[in-house]
């Protein structure tokens, strides 16, 4: 099948989030082809170009989502009165802070007032006019101004939800018919819808206390998280041409998946293995009014991503619960690990322990949520209780942020460890150590766990703990944080202590340096279970599944033609044919009967889209024939009943059926061949359609008569009125059975198999 890739500032780019496992996953499945669509974060990341992509990847297609020029479009009347109406609802969804009637009067003044201002001014119109004594108050709020976000988006299919993915569309559409709206979400006419719905009774209160910097700035990022609306990726030969949009995280990199699939029906999946509602929570900044409404619009966008998506793949619990409380359907979650290369730790993992037993290792990014300053004092009781303890801090800092970081736990370290020496003329050596990656003492990243035997990790905040995954691999035992997916990812196979406790977390090190017995366990068994969860070959093997599982639900979209135009033999992939769970049989309803089931236990003889062959294979199955044309006897029995007798039942031989002209009379009741009840007598005309009047049946057509006159399929509404009489049939019905009379006084219900031994119906 042909994938869509989604990313954003990650793969293909040599820098930045899911390139290593979006590297691999598409190197892992190898039979299907791959579009990557990406969206890069900035000018360098473009400059510093792609990684070597694996063969399978037919096309790669980019846009920069940190800038864009402005598209030149022009609208006219009709297209502004359309982008008032669509923005409006979008921005009053954004700013309304309940279901009551405050969030419809905030949806007409957002979309019913603006259109005056928008014909007057047009929507290239400065953004920086359009406040002029508009004033407010800013006020001391955070996100938990926008409370109640679970409760808000839980209700998937509530109005507000509606109401948000309804403008989101309405935005889309323009954009595809007008050719962009890179203007007109910079225009003032965007800024004062902004206005008026920040106004309307029924806002938020941090929207209703905006001032007119807060709502510029506001503005300008929506207009930088829906600039993936005006791309030209959404063609019969973009994103239409795809069998399955995957998009690498949620927010702005899954919303061409969303377009995908309401412009083509292309099926969605997500995967996150952080949550970006989550990290822009814990990033947001800027005034109060800012962070209330940009909460606001993002958990409005991931509560429609989980909405629409056929399949959501969150790497671990934690991801999963944060989805679960933005509205997600616990029914489409599905966990796969992240998947992790085993094979440069395993050298270290196989090997005997030949660290040093008196030595700790904490390996990752230096930055303020790993909390160093907590495992430095922590380090300090763990030197009282064992003085020949040494840590080695194994990271490099990256920011100005993560350097001033780096430089304050160099301080704190070199105040609390004086250098050491054994004697007055020996040098000093301090107890704490910080290397990087590819010093002389440290390599590569295996030698950094192999050195110690113990790994620690003393975060704040964390998702999924890749460097206690490693450790695991190099079968050392760990130390860590309850924090993210800590618990979920050692499952027991290492001691776990509260966050910013630095004596649980001296003494949990304190015990483990004391008993290498436990240490060897500990570490065997990490290592059994990362092998078990977190290779590549097991998230590859997920995620292949998952494919399989999404495309065999959807339906076939399109035709897919040859470089000739003609129809391109097995275009479409073979797993949306493929019988499964999920085209078992329903409850039949009208309009719904067995013709076009496939694969339906008991019943003999399918019609549906068959033709002439198919009517004939029906016919004779339910004659008692056995018959096995396209779509008959053996085609519609189940694979374990192939090859054996049908049981059937008399016919009621009371009258031979009278031909006058072209009609075929019936004197007598009908006796049903697969079920063996009694049905009303059955006139059909040849030509005309064959209308059941037994009680089982509903009502609905069952198609021609005769399969020469017409191939269409016979569609009964219900399985008690399967058996389509035509002459043919008739005379069929009317003949010596060949089947043992005992068989022929049983039958049974459909609904329950019987084994092949015992002949089948």
């Amino acid at each position: 099948m042909r994938i869509g890739l989604l990313t954003e500032g990650g793969y293909p780019y040599v820098s930045g989030d899911a390139r290593l496992w979006c590297d691999r996953l598409v190197r892992g499945l190898e039979r299907h082809e791959f579009d990557i669509y990406a969206l890069s974060r900035s000018e360098r990341q473009e400059d510093e170009g792609w990684i070597p992509l694996p063969p399978q990847v037919r096309r790669v297609r980019t846009a920069p989502l940190w800038t864009a020029e402005d598209d030149g479009v022009v609208h006219g009347r009709r297209a502004r009165r359309r982008f008032a109406e669509a923005y409006g609802e979008l921005v009053a969804a954004v700013c309304s802070g309940g279901t009551g009637g405050g969030e419809v009067a905030a949806g007409q003044a957002a979309a019913g007032q603006v259109f005056e201002g928008l014909a007057g001014t047009g929507v290239e119109g400065s953004a920086g006019t359009a406040f002029q004594g508009s004033a407010g108050k800013a006020f001391d709020a955070s996100v938990g101004a926008c409370e109640g976000s679970g409760g808000e988006v839980q209700g998937s299919a509530g109005a507000e939800a509606d109401r948000f993915g309804n403008a989101l569309y309405g935005l889309a559409e323009l954009a595809r018919d007008e050719g962009g709206l890179v203007g007109a979400l910079r225009s003032e006419a965007a800024v004062r819808t902004l206005e008026r719905a920040c106004r309307a009774p029924g806002a938020l209160r941090g929207a209703r206390e905006a001032r007119v910097p807060d709502l510029l700035t506001v503005a300008s990022h929506l207009e930088r998280a829906l600039r993936p609306l005006s791309l030209d990726w959404y063609e019969d030969d973009g994103l239409g041409s795809v069998d399955l949009c995957h998009a690498a995280a949620g927010g702005s990199a899954a919303l061409p998946g969303l377009l995908a699939r309401h412009f083509h029906g292309v099926p969605l999946l997500v995967t996150e293995y952080g949550v970006p509602l989550r990290a822009h929570y814990l990033g947001a900044s800027g005034e109060a009014p800012v962070r209330a409404l940009l909460a606001a619009f993002h958990r409005r966008l991931t509560a429609e991503v989980y909405r629409q998506a056929a399949c959501l793949t969150p790497g671990n619990t934690h991801a999963r619960r944060w989805q679960e409380r933005c509205g997600a359907d616990r029914a489409r979650i599905r966990t796969v690990y992240p998947g992790m290369d085993a094979a440069r730790f395993a050298e270290v993992g196989e090997s005997p322990e030949c660290a040093d037993p008196h030595t700790l290792v904490w390996v990752g990014r230096i930055e303020p949520a790993k909390d160093l300053i907590s495992l430095l004092h922590a380090f300090a009781e763990i030197r009282r209780a064992e003085p020949k303890a040494r840590l080695r801090i194994v990271g490099a800092a990256a920011g100005a942020e993560a350097t001033a970081y780096l430089g304050h736990c160099k301080a704190l370290a070199a105040q609390l460890f004086p250098d050491e020496a054994d004697g007055v003329h020996a040098v000093g050596d301090n107890p704490v150590s910080f290397e990087e990656i590819g010093d002389p003492a440290v390599p590569d990243l295996a030698e950094a766990y192999a050195a110690g035997a113990v790994v620690v990790l003393s975060s704040v905040v964390e998702g999924f703990p890749i460097s206690l995954v490693e450790a695991m691999f190099c079968g050392r035992p760990t130390v860590s944080t309850d924090v993210g997916a800590v618990v979920e990812v050692i499952g027991g196979t290492g001691l776990v202590v509260p966050p910013r406790n630095p004596r649980a977390l001296a003494e949990a090190c304190v015990a483990l340096l004391r008993e290498p017995e436990r240490r060897a366990r500990l570490g065997a068994a990490a290592r059994a279970r990362a092998l078990e969860l977190f290779t590549v070959e097991q998230n590859v093997a997920a995620f292949r599944g998952i494919y399989l599982e999404i495309v065999s639900h959807a339906p076939v979209h399109k035709i897919v033609l040859d470089d000739a135009g003609a129809p391109l033999p097995f275009g479409a992939p073979a797993e949306s044919h493929v019988p499964g769970r999920w085209t078992e049989p329903r409850q039949a309803t009208a309009g719904l009967g067995v013709a076009g089931v496939a694969g339906v236990a008991g019943v003999v003889g399918v019609a549906g889209g068959m033709g002439a062959a198919g009517v004939a294979g029906a016919a004779g199955a339910a004659a008692g024939t056995g018959a096995a044309g396209p779509g008959g006897g053996a085609a519609g029995r189940p694979r374990w009943a192939v090859g054996s007798p049908a049981r059937t039942a008399t016919a009621a031989p009371a009258t031979a059926p009278v031909r006058d002209g072209a009609q075929v009379r019936l004197a007598e009741p009908v006796r049903d061949a697969v079920t063996g009840w009694d049905g009303a007598p059955v006139r059909g005309v040849s030509g005309d359609a064959v209308r059941p009047t037994s009680a089982h049946a509903s009502g609905a057509a069952l198609g021609p008569a005769s399969a020469h006159e017409s191939g269409a399929a016979l569609g009964p509404a219900s399985v008690s009125a399967s058996a389509a009489v035509t002459p043919a049939a008739t005379a069929s019905a009317a003949a010596p059975s060949p089947t043992p009379a005992a068989e022929k006084r049983s039958s049974t219900a459909i609904s329950k198999p019987v084994p092949a031994k015992e002949g089948a119906r």
